[in-house]
């Protein structure tokens, strides 16, 4: 699938030399078809890095997609260069009367801390709620997902005793919806999280569907107005060496953070993670765009009422 991006985007060179076909703003204008519209608000602090994961995963479908990287404007990122965010990211406000087939929310660094004390809480509602009529299908990612079950289902996220770090097992609920068509009976992913939504809750919501879940990391998965916003706890669009890089990160500050669990070959920081999880994740991407997203958006985004 051609990704669609701007023409000077840093990343860009990198996702060419993993042969993944990306096309420039230039020659996406000269072809005679509809490409499927994403939108990307970028919570996570080094943004290029999720650009890559993000962009990487889109990228195995034969549609064209054309992603619009979105930013909040209540709040300063520290760990990306202004030039950067404002030459490459819209303001929402800019973009909120338009209408996307597809939309994603990343997780945040900020889960230890109550939603309502987030400094781009009040803006995240604004955009959540704005998700309801001008969104075919929102996919929401680990913080992102709990901030969206906060604020569409009033279930609060809860604090783990300690860090949840690592790649852990999990098995499909039903296979017979199609998001998770092709997934193995039981398969790994990455989490990376301080808090979790109480699955005793999901479970009694009535409007919401689990999809996979773990014995150990509970609901990994969940969707409700049928597909229309989708819920994944982790995160699929990790690199194989994310969890290490968090891991050294927290040890360098003295925080003496867990190992991941079944991450690094019998435990041993020093060696190279085994990549155990792209194939679901891919897999996981490719349905949401196919099943959720091009199956079901009108082809005129603007004249057919959501």
């Amino acid at each position: 699938m051609p990704i669609r991006v701007q023409n000077d985007l840093p990343v860009k060179e990198i996702l060419e030399q993993e042969n993944i076909f990306v096309m420039d703003e230039f020659r996406a204008a000269h072809q005679d078809i509809r490409p499927i519209s994403i939108g990307l608000l970028n919570l996570m602090p080094l943004k290029e890095d999720t650009e890559l994961q993000i962009l990487r995963a889109l990228s195995n479908t034969p549609l064209q997609v054309d992603v619009t990287f979105v930013r909040v404007t209540s709040h300063v990122s520290k760990n990306t260069s202004t030039s950067h965010i404002y030459k490459f990211y819209e303001a929402f406000e800019d973009i909120k009367n338009k209408k996307f087939d597809g939309f994603i929310i990343t997780g945040a660094p900020v889960e230890q801390m109550p939603f309502e004390d987030v400094d781009y809480w009040e803006e995240l509602k604004g955009i959540m709620e704005w998700t309801k009529t001008n969104v075919v299908s929102t996919l929401h990612l680990c913080w992102g997902a709990q901030a969206g079950i906060y604020y569409h289902y009033g279930i609060d996220k809860v604090l783990l005793p300690e860090k949840r770090s690592g790649l852990y097992w999990h098995r499909v609920r039903n296979r017979k919806i199609p998001i998770v068509r092709g997934f193995d009976d039981m398969f790994l992913a990455p989490h990376s999280r301080h808090t979790e939504v109480p699955q005793d809750l999901l479970e009694a919501d009535e409007r919401i569907t689990i999809l996979a879940d773990s014995d150990e990391a509970g609901v990994y998965m969940c969707m409700a107005q049928n597909g229309r916003q989708i819920f994944v706890m982790g995160h699929p669009e990790y690199d194989r060496m994310t969890l290490d890089a968090e891991y050294k990160r927290d040890s360098a500050k003295g925080l003496n953070p867990v190992i991941p669990k079944n991450y690094y070959p019998g435990d041993d920081t020093s060696k190279k993670p085994m990549l155990t999880w792209r194939a679901h994740a891919n897999n996981l991407y490719a349905n949401w765009l196919n099943y959720y997203v091009y199956q079901v958006t009108p082809y005129d985004l603007y004249g057919t009422p959501f």
